[in-house]
Order: C-alpha cells, then sequence, then structure tokens
C-alpha cells in the first residue's frame, strides 16, 4: 500500500498568526514605552511648577527670596538661627543661599519633606526623578544664544539636575518652550550643584549641532533649566 508521507513545518496560515502576534507584542512593547516616556515627561514638568509656585508664594508672603531672606529664622518657625541670606535680592552660592532655599520653603509650608541646612549633606537638596539634586540660585550655568555655557549673564534659575536622557527634556521642551536648547525660558545647564560632583554632559553631547536637544541618538546624562 501506498503511504503518504506526513507534512512537516508550517502553513502560511500558521506563519501568518505567528507574526500577527510578533506584532501585537512589538505593538504593546513600544506603546508601554511612549506611556512611560510620556510619565516621566509630566514628573518632571509637574515638579518644575511645584517650585516655580513655591519660589513665587514665599516672594509674595514675605516680600523676599526664599535663601535670601535675612529674617527667616526670626519669622519662620524651624529654620535655625544664622540660616539667614542677607536680603540682597540674589539666591547666591557664594553665600550657601542655594541651600538655604529648601530649609526657608519647606519650613515655611511650601514644599513637602523637611530640608534643613547642612553644608555636607547633599540630600539637602531635592533630587529629580533621576537621582540628581536640583538647585536654586543665582548663576550662569545655563545654556546662552548658540549654546555658550555658561551663559554671560546670571539669573535666577531652577536646575532640575542631571542624570536625565536628551530625548526627555526635548519633549519637555516642547511642550513648555520653545524646543530649543539654547533659547526660551527651559535652556540646557551644567547642573553643577554646589560643588558636588553631580554634573551634566556637556552642551555638544546632548544637542545636535542645531541647538536642538537629541532625540536620535540619545545622551543619557544631560540638565536643563528654568530661567526666572
Amino acid at each position: 500500500m501506498y503511504s503518504r508521507k506526513k507534512q512537516s513545518g508550517f502553513t502560511l496560515i500558521e506563519i501568518a498568526i505567528v507574526l500577527v502576534i510578533i506584532g501585537l507584542l512589538l505593538g504593546g512593547v513600544l506603546k508601554g514605552q511612549e506611556l512611560i516616556t510620556s510619565a516621566r515627561v509630566r514628573n518632571l514638568i509637574s515638579i518644575q511648577d511645584g517650585y516655580k509656585a513655591a519660589f513665587y508664594g514665599f516672594q509674595d508672603r514675605y516680600r523676599a527670596l526664599p535663601g535670601d531672606y535675612s529674617q527667616a529664622s526670626k519669622v519662620i518657625a524651624g529654620v535655625a538661627s544664622g540660616v539667614d541670606g542677607n536680603g540682597d535680592g540674589f539666591i547666591k552660592e557664594a553665600n550657601n543661599e542655594n541651600q538655604y532655599v529648601w530649609d526657608h520653603l519647606s519650613h515655611a509650608g511650601f514644599i513637602t519633606g523637611n530640608y534643613a541646612f547642612n553644608t555636607s549633606d547633599v540630600s539637602q537638596y531635592p533630587s529629580n526623578p533621576y537621582s540628581s539634586p536640583m538647585e536654586l540660585a543665582y548663576s550662569n550655568d545655563y545654556a546662552d544664544a548658540n549654546g555658550t555655557t555658561p551663559a554671560g549673564t546670571s539669573r535666577h534659575i531652577l536646575k532640575i539636575g542631571a542624570g536625565i536622557p536628551s530625548d526627555i527634556l526635548a519633549e519637555v521642551d516642547r511642550k513648555i518652550d520653545d524646543g530649543r536648547a539654547d533659547q526660551g525660558s527651559f535652556r540646557y545647564s551644567l547642573n553643577h550643584n554646589n560643588g558636588t560632583t553631580t554634573g551634566a554632559d556637556s552642551y555638544a553631547d546632548c544637542t545636535n549641532g542645531s541647538n536642538l536637544w537629541k532625540t536620535q541618538t540619545v545622551d543619557p546624562n544631560c540638565g536643563a533649566a528654568i530661567l526666572f
């Protein structure tokens, strides 16, 4: 008797089903990555907005800048004696006022957490979601026109910390500013935090040569600042 040889391998229908399943899985992974990126972007924007609101709220209540307030230890419960600014209208790193900022804001109830001034303790700065300290100071650690860093003029800026991928900063910049790393209110920053070792990669590493944040070849350790 003639016996039919058993067919081996997959049929076209089976292969098509497998390809569809693979496509769905890849689509799910990509969608998941997109959702994670969006969440990180929203988180960074929310953090910035919160500290900006705290800065202006403190200024409105006390008619002084947090960190620079010369009467802080006398007026704000919990602020230790001597943790007072000089009242000159600038939050200066040289006077430790960039560290007093968080002490003043937290004890005045404008931010969560209990920050107490300590020159040797980096934990007394709030950290961004990438575990890098943030800083609010009168500083020129931001990019000027055409990427000159540090800039020629100091301003009050909120450095949102280093360790942030350049594509995340690109999306934040597009949502709240002009998308450029050298212009507007959101720019590249060195993020030198009071002598700590946490610093961002260079402007050239984080941008694409046209003053836009890198999004194709992503640099994982960039920094930015909000200019007040």
